[in-house]
């Protein structure tokens, strides 16, 4: 039976790059699928890696139909025997909702990859229907270390090195693009830390200003 796999982490968790392994296992077995994305940080139509590994994809945009371009595609005699769907938190419910139909009604296997909440701590619209919908949702293994050595729970976003908590919801960036100890903060970046630093506020870059002040003189 075809299952709606949901597959979750924080960003740097790896979940681009086990979506690329998972494309490549099936098709290494013989079977025939399709690729999408969204907002890919290498841009549209690609899916990108951390590690380097990308690939061609589909984009999805806010007025894709999943269940109409499955259905055009085999009506027109193509074979597809599953979906690779990164950036999955980016789709709307109503697209969630052509994936759980394209798996019950088409027998065909979905696979979606994406995080659950967005740098405000609240769920994606798209991950919260997975969540509803999926028949298996997977927390990925290999954990991602907020830069106090704990297991990083949250997404952080900066702007000009400030940590923010209100704003538009998708704006892309990057962890890789936050500011080294030599170079300027990014203009926008993302940072993954333990929940309790991300209720401070309190980033890689602003742990290391802190530890480098200097002690307060014992008298005022």
């Amino acid at each position: 039976m075809a299952e709606l796999t949901f597959w979750t982490g924080t960003m740097d968790a790896g979940k681009s790059t086990l979506a690329l392994q998972t494309n490549h296992n099936h098709a290494a077995r013989g079977r025939l699928g399709r690729i999408f994305t969204s907002q890919d940080r290498a841009g549209a139509a690609r899916i990108s890696s951390r590690l380097g590994l990308t690939h061609d994809a589909l984009e999805v945009s806010p007025d894709f139909d999943f269940w109409r371009y499955v259905v055009d595609a085999l009506t027109r005699g193509a074979r597809i025997d599953y979906l690779v769907c990164d950036e999955a938190q980016f789709y709307s419910p109503a697209q969630i909702d052509a994936l759980a139909k394209i798996v019950d009604e088409l027998q065909i296997d979905v696979f979606c990859f994406g995080i659950l909440t967005d740098f405000r701590t609240r769920l994606f619209p798209g991950a919260a229907r997975l969540v509803e919908l999926a028949d298996r949702t997977e927390v990925l293994q290999v954990e991602a270390l907020c830069w106090c050595g704990k297991r990083a729970t949250h997404n952080a976003r900066t702007e000009d090195g400030v940590m923010v908590t209100e704003g538009e919801v998708v704006v892309v960036g990057d962890v890789e693009d936050q500011a080294s100890p030599q170079g300027p903060p990014a203009e926008v970046a993302y940072e993954v830390l333990c929940r309790q630093h991300h209720r401070r506020t309190l980033t890689a870059a602003r742990a290391r200003a802190v530890s480098m002040a200097a002690d307060p003189l014992p008298f005022g």
